[in-house]
């Protein structure tokens, strides 16, 4: 029996249009998975567990100067008045605004950090401490988004275990990378999912990108260490960097 008000050609024209619809919805289904998927990355998948970021807080600041590790590693870094210096993984800039005296005037210090409301944070504490060699950058997890050429010294302190994928973010610091420029890395010999880099796994890691150790040493604290690199030979294809075991 057709319903009340639709002749019997118009209930077959309307039941046409309901198939196509049906039909169209699959594919409209089909359409919307392959545009969520994310791309494929080029660069290999890393073996090791990443950590997950943490509070910058982990200690006060006094707690941590008396320590000494700051004046340690600055030391090591041999920063000196006229450098760029990057303070990648900046968190609330406990290394930034000790950087800024160091640069002096004429340096530049470039806070980055990839948590949108560490980075305002920092930037409203680089306003309040009247900073003005210092300024502050928004990064991505797997590219820090430093312009090219640019530094004397980039700073990975105590954050090389939260990078999610290794390769891809040293092989984008390279180009960051001023002529003689150099990488410090400070970590606790730990295993990544313990908040640490074991050292042979860092070495591997930045080797497979086309690094060289230049300086490594204990820090105070007895866990935690000083490496340094430096770019040595071309920057390899994505597709020719290896997996470093975990």
């Amino acid at each position: 029996m057709w319903s009340k008000g639709i002749i019997p050609a118009e209930a077959a024209r309307a039941a046409a249009v309901r198939r196509r619809a049906i039909a169209v919805i699959p594919f409209l289904l089909l359409v919307g998975a392959c545009e969520e998927r994310p791309a494929k990355s080029p660069f290999p998948e890393p073996q090791r567990p990443v950590a997950p970021i943490v509070s910058s807080r982990y200690l006060n600041e006094d707690a941590r100067d008396s320590v000494g590790e700051a004046n340690r590693v600055m030391e090591l870094a041999e920063i000196r008045p006229g450098m760029s210096v990057a303070d990648v993984g900046a968190g609330e800039g406990y290394y930034t605004v000790r950087l800024a005296p160091l640069v002096g005037p004429k340096g530049r210090v470039l806070a980055q950090d990839i948590v949108p409301e560490t980075r305002d944070n920092l930037a409203r504490r680089v306003t309040r401490e009247r900073l003005d060699n210092v300024a502050v950058k928004l990064g991505e997890p797997n590219d820090p988004k430093l312009p090219a050429n640019s530094f004397d010294r980039i700073l990975l302190i105590h954050m090389y275990h939260e990078v999610q994928r290794p390769s891809e973010f040293l092989w984008h610091l390279r180009a960051s990378l001023k002529r003689d420029g150099r990488i410090v890395v400070v970590d606790a010999d730990r295993a990544t999912n313990r908040h640490g880099t074991p050292p042979k796994l860092l070495l591997c890691e930045f080797a497979a990108v086309g690094y060289q150790l230049t300086r490594f040493e204990q820090l105070p604290d007895s866990e935690s260490y000083f490496a340094q690199f430096e770019a040595k030979g071309p920057r390899p294809e994505p597709s020719q960097i290896a997996t470093c075991p975990a």
